[in-house]
């Protein structure tokens, strides 16, 4: 009886994480993609040059190619080791991101402050040598959601110390109209209108976060039950 139990539960556990090593190989294989033809296009912060979507990407398909290859020997081998190790791994992680979620809700105007203040400091790296990519970052950001500047257009005549802004600012994106055509320019805040764009969208990304949530739970609960199974087979046998 025992054992049929594990054999159940055995088969559920390889399946599940299959499945999660299958989808950290496509969030590995759409950061690699993205690197390799988008790799111009970085961050925008200028305390954090590598965190770009490429390289987050990356890192977290590897990491979860890592615990799902893990899950699935242990459920194949029935090790013990391999299994407390998912468990462990996959917890820490769920831990890990409810730590983030609360402190991110906790301390939302001390971080509004501190993105606004690093996102003014990378708009002086706009157009210099070797910072093609917060260049190009910057000229999407304004031009797709029709904004200029962090907190206000005003924010470029500091990086050019004088009264123009950069062309992805304006109307039209063509050559000079930041220098000669200010009735051209985007007057609305970048930093509030991504903010407002996330929060209309914030259904999506709460529906995306449950998801997550639910199959991390499942995840533990699956590694944990086998565990279970596996250390009362050992005893039933001996």
């Amino acid at each position: 009886m025992a054992r049929g139990c594990l054999q159940g539960v055995k088969y559920l556990m390889f399946a599940f994480n299959l499945l999660f090593w299958l989808g950290g190989c496509g969030i590995l294989g759409v950061g690699i993609w993205l690197a390799a033809t988008q790799g111009n296009f970085a961050t925008l912060s200028s305390s954090f040059p590598s965190l770009s979507a490429a390289n987050l990407l990356i890192v977290t398909g590897a990491f979860v190619m890592a615990i799902g290859f893990v899950g699935c020997i242990g459920a194949i081998k029935e090790n013990k080791c391999l299994l407390l190790t998912f468990f462990v791994a996959l917890l820490l992680v769920f831990l890990l991101e409810a730590c983030i979620t609360i402190l991110f809700f906790a301390y939302t105007d001390k971080i509004d402050r501190y993105a606004q203040r690093d996102l003014k400091k990378g708009l002086h790296l706009y157009g210099t040598p070797g910072n093609v990519g917060l260049t190009n970052a910057w000229s999407i950001i304004q031009t797709d959601f029709r904004c200029c500047g962090v907190s206000n257009y005003t924010d470029w005549f500091e990086v050019y110390n004088a009264t123009r802004v950069p062309d992805s600012c304006c109307l039209e994106f063509s050559e000079s109209y930041g220098l000669h055509a200010p009735g051209t320019w985007w007057k609305a805040p970048c930093y509030e209108t991504v903010k407002m764009w996330l929060q209309e969208n914030l259904l999506a990304v709460g529906v995306f976060g449950l998801c997550t949530a639910l199959v991390q739970i499942l995840g533990l609960t699956f590694a944990m039950t086998m565990y279970c199974q596996v250390v009362r087979a050992d005893a039933y046998c001996a």
